[in-house]
Formats: C-alpha cells, structure tokens, sequence
C-alpha cells in the first residue's frame, strides 16, 4: 500500500488491522484475510494502477496477546520497474492500551517482486523497502478517532528518510449497516512527488452486509494537474473471511 520514488503503499488501505482480545476462551492463534476489488489502487491519494481497477488480498495471523504478522498484494500498473504486482509482509503488535484506547505498531516490507532491476552502474536501486507504522485509535461512542504515522529512514531506494503523518475517523450510522468515514494525511521527504510534501484527504461510506463491504471514497490532493492524483471517487467491495 505505497508510493516509492516515482509510486509506490498502504495501506490503505494498506493493512486490515488483527486487535488483541481479552476473552479467556480466545484461540491462542486465529487466521483472517480478505479480497478485495477495486476501482483504482490509490496509495495515499496517488494511483498505482494508471486509474485503472486492482485486485487485492491479505491474510494475517494473530496471537491472542496481539502479535500478528500478515501479507498483502495488490495488482499494479506503474511500469517495467515495478512489475505487475506489489506484495507487502507486515508484522506488529495490537491492543488495548487504556479506556476505549487501542494501539497498533508495525513494521512493513514493501516489495515489487516483477519489477525490473536497473542496469548495473545506473545507481537506482531495486524497489523494496522497509516502513515503520503506529496507530492510536480511541473510541467515543457515537465515531471513533485515529491517528497514526509511517516512517521509512534512508534507504537504497529511497534516497532518503520519509514520514507520513495522518488522522481520520469513522461514525457508524445507528440502525443501518453504514459507517461514514474521512481521513487527511501529509507526505514528506524522499517519496514525496512535491518538493516540501504533499497533502491528501479523502471522504466516504462502508456498507457491511455480513462477511461483504460495500466502499465508496471521493479522494484528493493538492498536487493539482498530476493525472495520478487528481480527485476520484473510488468503489470497492470487499469478503472477508
């Protein structure tokens, strides 16, 4: 879930978050996933897949103390470097840290396993790195609030450090199967397609009709004309297992 030197996570979607439970008879260790379509793959406001539809799964397996360790691939269309697909290994820690409090901190490989390696002396890496992410998230009744970051320090092909920093929050609609949804974020350092960073916010609603979500997102950025990131509205339907 990327966007790396000219593209790249995410996490969105990036990842489906595996919280800890507390319940005695919890499993010591449970198995979930998803897959998922959708309209355009877009990593922190930017497409990844030439505004064109993506498929995408992951899987994660989590112990009942709140490590997990997951994977998740998408398909891709961002050129010969980059290759077809995009697969990302992932593993962290989640769990209640306080009243209605929670806490998930990872760490992510982002990889690009039918990308193209530059020709030797070209001094372009290989497309693969390394991601750190945290998200605290507290639940007041009626929506509940993140925030979070990613930070991926200098890296050979990144050519520097980068930090992405973001809030958004999510309001069930009582009596339906709704959940109304925003976020904003603000990209900064090597991947950033704009000298001094960039912004993006979305907005959009979920509808859960059993293991099946419905998506839809109107997305944005301030990067005005790029065609990659200009606004959208995005559709996806989800099964989750």
């Amino acid at each position: 879930m990327h966007f790396a030197s000219s593209a790249g996570l995410v996490l969105a979607l990036f990842f489906l978050p595996v919280t800890a439970q507390a319940a005695d008879d919890t499993p010591d260790f449970s198995v979930s996933g998803a897959a998922t379509i959708i309209s355009d793959y877009r990593f922190r406001g930017i497409s990844l897949t030439g505004k064109d539809p993506a498929v995408q799964a992951t899987i994660n397996l989590s112990h009942k103390s709140g490590v997990y360790l997951g994977t998740w691939a998408s398909s891709l269309d961002m050129g010969d470097r980059y290759g077809p697909t995009e697969v990302d290994f992932y593993g962290g820690w989640a769990g209640t840290v306080a009243a209605a409090t929670t806490l998930d901190v990872a760490l992510a490989y982002y990889s690009y396993p039918g990308g193209e390696r530059p020709a030797t002396g070209s001094g372009a890496a290989k497309i693969e790195y390394f991601e750190t992410t945290a998200r605290l998230t507290h639940d007041f009744g009626p929506l509940s609030a993140t925030v979070g970051s990613g930070y991926s320090w200098d890296q050979s092909a990144l050519g520097g450090d980068h930090l992405y920093l973001f809030g958004e929050t999510a309001a069930p609609i009582p009596g339906t199967p709704l959940t109304l949804k925003a976020h904003g974020g603000r990209s900064k350092g090597a991947i950033s397609p704009k000298p001094g960073g960039y912004y993006d916010w979305s907005l959009g609603a979920d509808a859960a009709l059993g293991p099946v979500t419905l998506g839809l997102a109107y997305v944005d950025t301030d990067l005005g004309s790029a065609s990659a990131a200009d606004a959208a509205a995005l559709f996806s339907l989800t099964a989750a297992f």
